[in-house]
């Protein structure tokens, strides 16, 4: 999906997060979208899909815990 624009990679992929955390400022969740596009693993998915791949994910705990 490197052939879509990143701006609109972004804008798709922070839409998507933002179904799953609606209470979460909007500016945030762009943050976090530019963040996955810096993942060329993560760039491969269409946005939305790529959301869905990072949620999937969890959340992963630091070594300490």
């Amino acid at each position: 999906m490197e052939s879509l624009p990143a701006r609109q990679w972004i804008t798709r992929c922070s839409a998507r997060l933002q179904q799953r955390w609606r209470t979460v400022n909007p500016d945030q969740l762009d943050d976090l979208a530019n963040d996955l596009w810096g993942d060329k693993a993560l760039r491969r998915f269409e946005p939305e899909e790529a959301a869905v791949e990072w949620l999937s994910r969890g959340i992963p705990l630091s070594a300490d815990s």
